[in-house]
Order: structure tokens, then sequence, then C-alpha cells
């Protein structure tokens, strides 16, 4: 990623298993006009679902399309979850951003957020939402009624080794009580920010 030809920003990295309320997080800090904020769009080979628009929810690649990025070397970040099933970070989306005067903010897997901070170790703040405990999580999962009992026990086990990768963000911010994650949320990237 040429970033001598663009002032850079920060790099805000939230990770967390699905279920711990990073979405919440991000779309709260999002509204904050002082943090100066942007949503990095992440590309993905899957097909829409629903109302998902292109270029707004992901921006759709084919699977040779997404494939020919990479040989490229197009993504800061990038993963196959399952075959031909792909999900990455285009570097145009983190310049394009840049470009403006925004930081960016990420919500992103583990794997990808780490891959970010070992990329850009000083420009990134990678952030860890825990949720207060594995059986909390699979609570919030059967709340959401989105997926099957499988799918939330298959997300549970996930999680667990997501949760032995915390130490290698930058901070934790424990999702128990959804204020004081968000002030707790709000200030570290308001501080970072300042740096």
């Amino acid at each position: 990623m040429d970033t001598t030809t663009s002032k850079k920003g920060k790099l805000i990295v939230f990770s967390a298993p699905s279920g711990s309320g990073k979405t919440t997080i991000v779309r709260h800090l999002l509204g904050l006009e002082h943090l100066n904020l942007e949503f990095s769009i992440s590309a993905t080979s899957r097909a829409k679902r629903g109302d998902e628009i292109d270029g707004k929810d992901y921006y759709f690649l084919s699977a040779d399309a997404f494939k020919t990025k990479i040989k490229a070397d197009a993504f800061l970040e990038w993963e196959e979850v399952y075959r031909d099933n792909f999900y990455g970070t285009l570097k145009t989306e983190v310049e394009r951003i840049w470009a403006t005067g925004k930081n960016v903010i990420f919500d992103i897997d583990v794997s990808g957020g780490l891959r970010i901070k070992r990329k850009f170790p000083d420009e990134t703040l990678a952030l860890f939402v825990k949720p207060p405990s594995v059986d909390a999580l699979k609570i919030r999962l059967k709340k959401r009624k989105t997926e099957s009992e499988d799918k939330i026990n298959m997300r549970v086990a996930k999680a667990s080794a997501e949760l032995a990768t915390a130490p290698l963000f930058d901070t934790i911010v424990i999702n128990d009580d959804l204020e004081s994650a968000l002030k707790e949320a709000e200030q570290k990237v308001s501080d970072f920010i300042k740096q």
C-alpha cells in the first residue's frame, strides 16, 4: 500500500466472537463526530443476502475476481472462510478513507484484525470485545433468533478459540454492561487518535 501519497490516519480494529456486541460498539463510535471515523467496507465472494447493497454492505466480487485481486496484492488482509468463500479488506478502501482525512474503523474477525495490527503496528489500535462469559455469549446468540442451534453451537465453539487470542490485542473491552463498554471504547479510541 503506497502510503506516501496520502496522509495516514489511524486504524481502529474491533474484533470479537459473534454476539459480543462489537457491531453495536462500532455503530456507536461511528456516530461520534469528534472521532472522525469512517467504516471500512469489506470485500467478499459470497452472494448478496436480502437487501444488501454492493459498495455499502460489502464489495461483492466473484471468487475468480477475488483470487485475481489476491494475486495482484490488492488486499490489506484476506481469508478464505470456506472453499471459494473469501472475505478481505481492499487496500484501496483504506486509501479512500485516509484521502478524506478520516480514521478507519473495522468490524472484523480476529485473524484479520491481528494481520492489520502486524502490518501497521503504530497506526493501529486493536480492541478485543469480550463477553462476560461463554454462557452469556450463548444466551445472546439465542436471543437473536437468527440461527439454528447447530449454528449457535458452532459459533460458541469458535468463540472459545477466539477468546484465547484476546491477549494479543492492544486492549480488551469487557461488554458486561453496554453503557460502560461504550464509554470505555470511546475513551480508548479518543486517546489513541489524539496521539
